[in-house]
């Protein structure tokens, strides 16, 4: 069927609140949202399933443009990203709502909250990349819920970033749709996605989404992008923790991603709805490590967890350590550019070109946005 899909419109958007949004077509009278794959149809008053997204005045709006649930600089490999300019600052900040239903959620307080503008501080676009630049950050991250049910907010972002020379980091969980990915991404430097499992019984049962777009995501930001990419697995006892799943999730990287895609696997511990079940053991990441090394990805890391011998990078020609790390703080550098400096083999990612990683360290400091022309 032939459908026109409305993109976002190009205008001013100085007040912060609602705002017009695209990725939607008109459909037997009824708005269907085409941001992401549950295409929510929508009768005028009604929201998405994230609950920002709402038709009002014959449209699609966005409804937490400009408003955000909190500012922090953190370190980069909290995100986690480990190849992506090492040991330097980033400006983190979400909104509310969220596109996925996961059981599981650690930022259940913001991904679930239904209390937008009392919990929201107003930070416009411009603001964001000046605080960034002002405090020293090498790059913004949209993170704590999905920037994908905040794309228009977080595309404008990432633009008003990049005249900075501020980079643009996502962390979401890759469930968007084939027409809104290159809008989306095109202004992205760097992605960490979250795969939560590797079967359609667990997205559909825990997360209330499909794993197939996710797959679709992670195939095009490879395959069609300059994004850097590392991807991100919670370990979930009694879930997603069986060796022939990580094989299969692992193979399937090997094949359709390379081998040079880094993946962590985090430890899970109880909270939102899932609380009957204990935090990942220690012996489980060391056993997800080990299946996804013998599949023969190149950079495997564990995280939630304290060990700096899994945490480090390693040199994937000579295995020497390039970077070593203990918790977020950069030990040990060994890294000329993209270079291991023991044997002069590459190693994937975004690095410094003189070889300085930042020492940004453990610290995470909050941001009084209203200071850099928020509100």
């Amino acid at each position: 069927m032939n459908r026109r899909i409305t993109d976002p419109p190009q205008t001013p958007k100085d007040d912060p609140g609602v705002v017009p949004g695209g990725w939607w077509h008109e459909e037997n009278g009824r708005l269907i949202c085409d941001l992401c794959p549950r295409a929510c149809s929508l009768a005028e008053g009604q929201r998405g399933f994230c609950f920002v997204r709402q038709r009002l005045g014959g449209q699609i709006v966005l409804t937490t443009y400009g408003r955000s649930t909190g500012f922090c600089i953190d370190p980069i490999e909290k995100k986690p990203l480990n190849h992506f300019y090492p040991g330097t600052a980033v400006l983190s900040f979400g909104t509310a709502g969220c596109n996925l239903g996961c059981k599981f959620c650690q930022n259940w307080s913001i991904s679930k909250s239904r209390e937008v503008r009392r919990l929201s501080e107003r930070a416009s676009p411009d603001a964001i990349a000046r605080a960034a630049q002002s405090l020293g950050c090498r790059s913004v991250a949209f993170t704590y819920n999905d920037p994908i049910i905040f794309a228009e907010y977080a595309i404008d972002t990432a633009k008003a970033c990049r005249d900075l020379g501020i980079k643009n980091v996502a962390v979401t969980s890759g469930y968007i749709s084939q027409v809104a990915r290159p809008a989306f991404f095109r202004y992205m430097d760097a992605a960490n996605v979250d795969l939560k499992g590797f079967s359609e019984d667990f997205y559909r049962n825990l997360c209330s989404g499909h794993l197939q777009p996710v797959l679709d995501t992670l195939r095009y930001l490879v395959r069609d992008t300059e994004v850097w990419l590392e991807i991100t697995t919670l370990l979930i006892p009694g879930a997603n923790d069986s060796r022939d799943e990580w094989k299969r999730m692992c193979d399937w990287m090997a094949s359709n991603l390379g081998t040079a895609v880094p993946l962590h696997f985090t430890a899970f511990h109880p909270d939102f709805r899932l609380r009957d079940r204990g935090p990942t053991p220690i012996e489980t990441l060391n056993a997800a490590y080990e299946v996804a090394c013998s599949a023969g990805l190149k950079y495997v890391y564990t995280g939630n967890c304290y060990d700096p011998a899994r945490q480090s990078t390693y040199c994937p020609a000579c295995r020497r350590c390039v970077i070593e790390r203990e918790g977020y703080t950069i030990g040990r550098y060994f890294l000329s550019g993209n270079r291991c400096a023991h044997c002069g083999a590459e190693v994937a990612g975004r690095f410094d070109p003189a070889g300085r990683p930042g020492q940004w360290g453990n610290r995470r400091q909050p941001v009084a946005i209203g200071l850099f022309g928020g509100e």
